[in-house]
């Protein structure tokens, strides 16, 4: 079974998911209101230099300053090369990466009320605001152009030593002097003539984005990057995509305008998807999407991973649940910790997690069946385009690692914090309210001057009060002498409670 582009279009949002293998890999979802910025360059103005942190809060016209560190300065761009492709992700280079040498402080580089051109290559996750550089980098279909570095790259997954040389040859010679290039992966095999009118292409828009800088003022704008659907096809498409599934002429249309503007000779099969039953529902992707939002997934054997991801990191915890095995406790953990393998690199592929990554396995005794799920979560994780730093499993059966995090989780796109228990993912217990009630009444007590004692919880607090607590309420009222009344009130929280004297 190939692959396939399943494209599910609304005037309020847009849902491109990957199928590998009749299975869902890959979810980008892109909301009217709320527009992926990744890849928009704009022009802003510094307004305020941190030489403790050094770095810059720059004004680009969002809602939050975005934040450049001083290796993202332009004037530093030597010491620090970063190399980007249209996904926001950084292209996999030859050699071990660049030299990194001492950095300018920042406060030598910017100064406030500067003006300068950077582009987004993070964007705003939670509470903080995008992340931006000066390296601007133009992504098109076969090569990323990098007009501020005068440096030629190519990917490592382009493996052929041959085919290596002959494009960095092709690059080398055509490119504008000055310039830098990126080849990328889908460039293998392509022509020079494919690889001169990318880099046409991409040395025009440059230049017209250099006119439209030289006339705006900051904050502004000045180059928006393709929508969601045209950077999926330029990015995702390739010989391995069988065919695109649609379910909007409009979208339909635009996207074999697209394909045939910049991939005339691709051979592939676009599809206008018209019947009653919701596209995601004809291809079962609704259950896989449900699926990829609670923090419980279970195994095939019966084991199950938990997912909890906090501000800083996520946490993947693999437990046996209800399989037992057949034949020794080592052999039970290390079929559990391998189908867990499987498992986690999809869910993390899918949900789009990033960042610091913990995994925690069970247990194993014996170092070769350590070694066996490590190279099976290293070669679990070369499907996904995100560049990923796997350590070794420790003796503890922890894995620490990190995924390249450019946009925002599938979680927290789709999801908000519980306004009951305000994000904690628990409250507290009605027994520990109870038992903070019978604390403030003490308090409480020392001062009252009235003789009743009016009490207000929530309906199961009140009953618990009632029946089991109910030996607590009579100790105070004999020790204090006043009589509490209790009175439930449904549209209190559960650890909400007051204490009315009269």
């Amino acid at each position: 079974m190939g692959n396939e582009l399943v494209i599910n279009t609304t005037s309020h949002e847009t849902r491109i998911a990957l199928i590998e293998n009749g299975t869902i890999a890959e979810l980008y979802i892109e909301r009217s209101k709320v527009k992926g910025i990744v890849g928009n360059i704009y022009k802003g103005r510094v307004i305020r230099v941190l030489p403790g942190m050094q770095a810059a809060f720059v004004d680009i016209g969002l809602e939050k300053a975005a934040f450049l560190y001083v290796a993202d300065v332009f004037d530093a761009i030597e010491e620090f090369e970063s190399f980007m492709d249209g996904n926001g992700k950084k292209e996999e280079q030859e050699g071990e990466g660049p030299v990194l040498h001492p950095l300018h402080p920042i406060e030598e580089l910017l100064q406030e009320g500067q003006e300068l051109l950077v582009q987004v290559s993070k964007e705003p996750i939670g509470t903080k605001g995008a992340r931006i550089t000066s390296h601007i980098s133009l992504p098109g279909r076969h090569l990323v152009y990098m007009p501020t570095v005068d440096h030629v790259g190519i990917s490592r997954r382009i493996e052929d030593e041959t085919e290596r040389e002959r494009l960095k040859e092709i690059v080398e010679r055509i490119r504008p002097a000055g310039s830098g290039f990126i080849i990328r992966t889908v460039s293998e095999g392509k022509s020079e003539e494919d690889l001169v009118a990318d880099m046409n292409y991409l040395t025009k828009l440059w230049g017209e984005i250099v006119k439209r800088k030289d006339k705006a003022s900051a904050p502004c704008l000045i180059h928006s990057d393709l929508d969601v659907t045209q950077k999926v096809v330029r990015d995702i498409l390739t010989e391995q995509v069988d065919r695109i599934v649609v379910d909007s002429k409009p979208e339909h249309d635009k996207i074999v305008q697209f394909i045939t503007t910049f991939t005339p000779k691709m051979k592939y099969s676009i599809e206008l998807y018209d019947e009653e039953e919701p596209i995601f529902d004809h291809f079962g992707l609704e259950v896989e999407i449900s699926r990829a939002l609670g923090r419980k997934v279970w195994l095939k054997s019966g084991g199950y991973i938990i997912i909890e991801q906090t501000e800083a990191l996520t946490a993947i915890d693999v437990n046996t649940g209800r399989f037992v095995g057949k034949h020794n406790l080592e052999d039970t953990i290390l079929k559990t910790n391998l189908e867990a393998v499987k498992e986690i690199a999809y869910q993390l592929r899918l949900r789009n997690i990033g960042g610091i990554i913990i995994i925690d396995f069970i247990d194993m005794e014996k170092e070769v069946n350590r070694d066996k799920v490590f190279t099976a979560l290293e070669e679990a994780m070369k499907a996904d385009k995100s560049k990923t730093n796997i350590l070794k499993i420790s003796e503890l059966g922890l894995v620490e690692m990190t995924r390249k995090r450019v946009r925002e989780s599938i979680g927290r796109m789709m999801c908000e914090p519980c306004p009951y228990c305000e994000g904690r993912g628990y409250v507290k217990s009605k027994t520990t309210v109870c038992h903070e009630i019978f604390r403030e009444l003490r308090r409480e007590m020392l001062d009252i001057r009235g003789t009743k004692v009016m009490l207000t919880v929530h309906p199961q607090v009140a009953d618990l009060l009632y029946d089991e607590e109910r030996r607590g309420l009579e100790e105070l009222e004999k020790r204090f002498k006043k009589r509490i009344t209790v009175r439930a009130k449904p549209g209190f929280h559960q650890e909400q409670f007051e204490i009315t004297i009269s």
